[in-house]
């Protein structure tokens, strides 16, 4: 049997007229799977018996199950989703004011192994199919509404793995998200994050019919020597840090969109003023936000959050370049929910 998410309508449609029925039912097929997120055939009450009969013979709804969830002091609830194949992958939900952002997974595990990072630890296990991607998202969707009263309002691909390193579902998951189809969601109101793929930036750069290319970009920096980061952040060494501003600079004259640098502040790693003036050379090729964000400490990694008084003096010098920079206190924290410690150790 075929996996009802991998069909196109066109594909519905020429199985329903196989059946003799007419081509509107593929249509409504559609809508229950992906806008009213249908787990089984028998759902779909505006299908003829038969019908639902025939689908249930030649098809299956892959599963997405919530196999555990944590909620923090803060509001923030994070999730365990459990596919198919029994691979499990956490995403988050973060209210703040009238917006609630959902936070998403792309991979299962991550290659990276950011020295920092929990979900580096994890080792990689597989791509996200796109249907995945959206699984969660409709997921988070419907307990956003059950738990907080309103719908998403902004999505970030800033869970476990890295988003370009999966482009293509990453991207048609983009364009669900935002077809008025299913969510009809603004690409303005979406952030992928990436530790600098140069080729998945530069192929962002040009796939100009795509979605993905409105959506925004977020670069995980955490320090800008390259030999400092390489130690913090393998991929530099194929990703060089030279190359990676040319991308983003030609990233930023294609779209016009201004970059998103996080920054991970940790003691006595990155969080010099020497430290300061490195980031704020390397960014002047291009606009930039910076998000300084407080390191959310992991077991068994020997990294710790930076100092208040240094946070506040790294955050001074960047403004006093004229750059725009937020101090990012992390929400939960106490669930390990926050940047970082995403690692499936949810009981489960």
């Amino acid at each position: 049997m075929k996996n009802l998410y991998t069909c196109t309508r066109e594909e519905l449609k020429q199985f329903v007229i196989s059946l003799h029925q007419p081509a509107f039912r593929a249509n409504q097929i559609w809508e229950w799977l992906w806008k009213k997120n249908a787990t089984s055939f028998y759902q779909m009450s505006n299908l003829p018996a038969t019908l639902r009969s025939r689908l249930e013979q030649n098809f299956f709804i892959a599963e997405l199950r919530i196999s555990s969830v944590q909620q923090s002091s803060d509001g923030s609830r994070k999730y365990l989703f459990r596919f198919t194949d029994e691979r499990a992958v956490e995403g988050v939900l973060i209210p703040s004011g009238d917006r609630v952002t959902a936070c998403v997974s792309s991979q299962i595990g991550c290659p990276l192994q950011c020295r920092f990072c929990a979900t580096g630890t994890m080792g990689f296990k597989r791509n996200l199919e796109f249907w995945e991607i959206y699984q969660q998202v409709a997921a988070l969707n419907a307990e956003s509404v059950q738990h907080y009263a309103r719908p998403l309002s902004n999505i970030v691909y800033m869970g476990m793995g890295e988003p370009l390193l999966n482009y293509d579902n990453v991207a048609q998951s983009i364009a669900l998200i935002c077809s008025p189809d299913t969510f009809g969601m603004s690409p303005q109101r979406i952030t992928v994050s990436t530790s600098g793929i140069i080729e998945g930036i530069k192929r962002w750069s040009e796939d100009t019919a795509s979605t993905i290319y409105k959506v925004q970009l977020a670069l995980s920096l955490h320090h800008a020597d390259p030999i400092k980061r390489a130690e913090l952040m393998p991929v530099t060494n194929s990703n060089r840090l030279f190359d990676l501003r040319e991308a983003l600079a030609q990233y930023n004259k294609q779209t016009h969109n201004r970059i998103t640098i996080e920054y991970v502040l940790l003691a006595g790693v990155n969080d010099s003023i020497e430290d300061a003036q490195q980031l704020a050379a390397y960014c002047r090729r291009f606009p930039v936000k910076i998000n300084l964000i407080e390191y959310n400490e992991v077991p068994l990694i020997p990294f710790r959050k930076s100092k208040p008084e240094n946070m506040a003096a790294f955050k001074q010098f960047l403004e006093s370049k004229n750059m725009v920079v937020n101090l990012r206190r992390s929400k939960g924290q106490d669930i390990a929910a926050a940047c970082g410690q995403l690692a499936n150790r949810q009981k489960q």
